[in-house]
């Protein structure tokens, strides 16, 4: 449901309700881009967004403290997001995974009827099948295998990865990793670490709140890193010490340094 109210009527809390979002946007790639934007205010416990019609340029994140979602709405109010300005309140009413971790969640009747539904489903194709013998839980006195469980490898290399590939013995024997100097201070940022699915205007929302930031560059042919560039090696070393380590993800932490000229 959109909110109305504006942010002065509505008590602080620690979801921030978000509109005016540019609708062209994959819902993928906002809800990822409001989480870069918005942890550097505190942690995040959810980042909510939807494709029905009526939610259509809207979001919600959840922060763990009041206290950063009134820093967050104060600090981008207005912050030009894919090319709008935000309009920032306090939302209306509490996230489902806040309400359940102060005891106050109330199934929504609809998703309860839905759940209930299905169970009666499950219920019946269970009795079925043990009625025919075929019962999982049964499997095994009739030799059936138990299925395989299926493990989901992760889609991206890390840094960790890379060094451990770097080691690897190969026909002339160990390969030595000699390390290489790091290069000198410059207006140039070199980032690593970065998903795989990071995008120029993700990364220009985090590296465009430093003063002197003039565009980001990436590799088609070599996603994980990005070159920034700043008006000068001062600004440049500014943004590299507030936003080294930044977590865009939960497993990407950014590695910045300066570039090799």
């Amino acid at each position: 449901m959109a909110e109305t109210n504006t942010g002065t009527e509505i008590p602080p809390n620690v979801t921030i309700y978000i509109n005016n979002l540019n609708e062209k946007i994959k819902l993928d790639e906002l809800k990822k881009s409001l989480y870069a934007v918005f942890s550097q205010f505190g942690r995040i416990l959810e980042v909510l967004a939807f494709k029905t019609l009526k939610h259509k340029g809207q979001a919600w994140v959840v922060f763990d403290d009041a206290s950063s979602a009134t820093n967050a709405l104060r600090q981008m109010q207005g912050f030009p997001f894919y090319d709008k300005p935000m309009r920032i309140q306090y939302a209306k009413t509490k996230s489902d995974v806040i309400a359940k971790a102060d005891g106050t969640f109330v199934p929504r009747e609809k998703r309860k009827r839905h759940e209930e539904k299905g169970k009666k489903r499950k219920d019946q194709i269970d009795a079925n099948q043990a009625a025919m013998g075929l019962n999982p839980a049964y499997a095994g006195a009739y030799g059936a295998a138990p299925p395989e469980s299926v493990v989901e490898l992760p889609t991206y290399i890390t840094l960790f990865d890379v060094m451990q590939l770097s080691q690897i013995p190969y026909a002339g024997g160990v390969k030595s990793v000699v390390p290489e100097a790091p290069a000198p201070p410059n207006n140039i940022l070199f980032v690593q670490n970065l998903p795989h699915d990071a995008t120029p205007m993700m990364l220009q929302m985090l590296f465009c709140q430093f003063a002197g930031f003039k565009e980001v560059r990436m590799v088609e042919t070599k996603p994980g890193i990005a070159f920034v560039e700043y008006g000068d090696e001062m600004q440049s070393t500014v943004a590299m010490q507030g936003l080294q380590g930044f977590k865009i993800t939960q497993q990407n932490l950014m590695l910045i340094t300066y570039a090799k000229k």
